[in-house]
């Protein structure tokens, strides 16, 4: 049986559904290899164009798995430490798994969203949040450390620095209309309409040209990293003239303007 189920409700949008309500989409290696399996079919998918990533039930995902399930594969023979070693190398790509889609990623927080639960959501490009959604760096709570799987990178830069550690060191809940102020979501809508309103965002980047919102996409996540403003620039405009000189869609887009129609990008 799997837990992770992609759907096509709309065109060119891919759903990926986290789907074990029962244990609140916690991360079992049964689901969370299924799901990494996903995010790579679904990023081969020259079809889909925007991708939303949601659960079922109570939960997001709930984070770390506290009851029976299976072990990480292809351990026979291994220690206690390489067994750990794989097991963390698992988990520890499925952010960056998304971060890697050529396709944007709008997470559809249906629920909780803790500890490596929220990791997920912050490999997402785009937010929104549930009215029942809260979050919570949940390792902490445990004995742990509140860092894990890109957490310590991600949070601050969602966030800022204080409002980071503090969620981190404290443990504590933010709900989904806190999570809104604070620019950890980008909103919050009632339960009932969170799936239609990430398809209907999906729906209008569908409408711009592909090639450009996949290097948006990228320019982005490459600006986290980028150490100057110069060097910002540069990415920039190297990025902009490609598509600029390698397409027809600015062109096409002065003419559907003139015409009072929707431009039809070919890229």
């Amino acid at each position: 049986m799997s837990f992770i189920r992609i759907e096509k409700p709309r065109p060119h949008t891919s759903v990926i559904v986290m789907d074990r309500p029962e244990r609140m989409n916690s991360m079992a290696f049964e689901m969370m290899i299924p799901l990494h399996q996903a995010i790579l079919e679904v990023a081969a998918d020259n079809d889909t164009w925007s991708v939303v990533l949601t659960g079922t039930g109570r939960a997001f995902c709930s984070g770390a798995d506290t009851q029976q399930s299976e072990p990480p594969p292809n351990i026979e023979g291994l220690p206690v430490s390489r067994i750990a070693t794989r097991a963390m190398s698992i988990l520890s790509d499925l952010v960056p798994a998304l971060r890697r889609m050529p396709q944007p990623v709008i997470c559809a927080v249906n629920g909780a969203a803790v500890g490596g639960g929220l990791c997920l959501t912050l490999g997402a490009d785009i937010r929104i949040a549930g009215e029942a959604a809260y979050f919570r760096a949940a390792g902490i709570n445990n004995g742990l450390t509140a860092t894990e799987l890109g957490l310590s990178f991600l949070l601050p830069r969602a966030i800022g620095t204080s409002r980071a550690f503090e969620i981190m060191l404290s443990g504590r809940d933010v709900d989904a209309l806190e999570a809104a102020q604070i620019g950890l979501v980008s909103r919050t809508v009632a339960d009932e309409v969170l799936l239609d309103t990430c398809l209907d965002l999906a729906e209008q980047i569908n409408g711009w040209s592909t090639q450009g919102v996949s290097l948006t996409k990228r320019m982005m996540w490459a600006g986290l990293e980028t150490a100057s403003l110069d060097a910002a620039v540069e990415m920039e405009g190297n990025t902009q003239l490609l598509v600029r000189m390698t397409t027809q869609n600015f062109e096409e887009a002065v003419k559907a303007r003139k015409e009072g129609r929707k431009p039809e990008f070919r890229d």
